[in-house]
């Protein structure tokens, strides 16, 4: 029988410490008190900061790419500190530190991008020579392919933190994960949703995962009866497609998976980051066969890549 966590032994909690890290980790908590009748104070939520949380007055490629955001928090679950971390699954680097695991996602979110302005309703409404602040690469790259006019500067930050600097006039319009947003009650803040067909979203946008030590069996009692399984299908042939074109912050990359009656339909991009070029592509298969068909389908752009895509690496 399981044992379970009492307010003497609660089950930590680790996470970042920004509203909507907090919004995930309670969104965690209160499922699993739901699933096991547990109180409250059976929790605690332990913020942890990170490099990525400290450091934003440079481009996240400039400071070490994707682990920014995890790497003290996982150090945190493998000295014992934390039992579980609560993360944004877009944010994981696709390798894992030895003896952690992620095997328990929360049911996923809306998966596309919000526009967000304070004056426009859409990309499309951006007059000629618009300033757009993203701190995304595949935003960036994306937004360029379709409107090389615009002008696009960096915009890091929490969404608060972004949404001042609309207000300041450091941009006209910025990008907001939807999935965010209504996490923090704040869907009304996007002007538009922003459809896969015309922004492809990030590889496992809108998912969080709950990571565990691989060893914990305790733990993993624990998360089972919270898993989704239909976004673990997803999010797995998505995390394999972006495995094999080994991505990082410093590469434009795209891909969604997406459950169409018995079947998996996956669509993937890579893009050039000044926008100047996009390889598309897709594949359909059955939902066990997700995995491959990320790695399959991975492989294929990489092969129509002309000579010298990736030299801006």
């Amino acid at each position: 029988m399981t044992q379970m966590p009492d307010p003497q032994t609660p089950l930590r909690i680790g996470t970042r410490g920004s509203a909507l890290a907090l919004a995930q980790a309670h969104e965690t908590r209160d499922r699993l008190m739901a699933a096991h009748g547990l109180p409250q104070d059976a929790f605690q939520i332990v913020v942890i900061k990170t490099t990525g949380d400290r450091v934003q007055d440079r481009p996240l490629k400039e400071i070490g790419g994707k682990g920014l955001f995890t790497r003290e928090i996982e150090d945190a679950l493998t000295d014992g500190g934390i039992d579980i971390a609560v993360h944004s699954m877009k944010d994981m680097p696709t390798l894992q530190p030895q003896g952690l695991l992620i095997d328990c996602y929360l049911p996923r979110e809306d998966v596309r991008d919000g526009f967000v302005s304070s004056r426009f309703g859409s990309v499309a409404d951006l007059p000629q020579g618009a300033v757009v602040g993203s701190s995304s690469l595949r935003r960036r790259a994306q937004l360029a392919a379709r409107r090389p006019d615009l002008q696009l500067v960096e915009f890091r930050g929490n969404v608060q933190t972004r949404l001042k600097k609309l207000e300041e006039g450091v941009a006209v319009a910025t990008f907001l994960a939807m999935a965010g947003l209504s996490r923090l009650g704040m869907a009304h803040v996007a002007k538009s949703a922003i459809e896969p067909e015309e922004m492809l979203p990030a590889v496992a946008q809108g998912c969080i995962g709950v990571e565990r030590r691989a060893e914990d069996d305790r733990v993993a009692a624990l998360l089972a009866p919270i898993s989704h399984v239909p976004s673990a299908v997803r999010v797995a042939a998505e995390r394999a497609f972006l495995a094999r074109l080994d991505g990082s912050c410093q590469t434009p990359i795209a891909g969604l998976a997406e459950i169409r009656g018995d079947e998996l339909l996956l669509r993937g991009e890579i893009l050039r980051p000044d926008g100047g070029e996009v390889i598309f592509g897709e594949r359909r298969g059955t939902l066990a066969d997700g995995p491959a068909m990320g790695t399959d389908l991975a492989g294929e752009l990489l092969g129509r890549a002309p000579a010298g895509f990736f030299d801006w690496r």
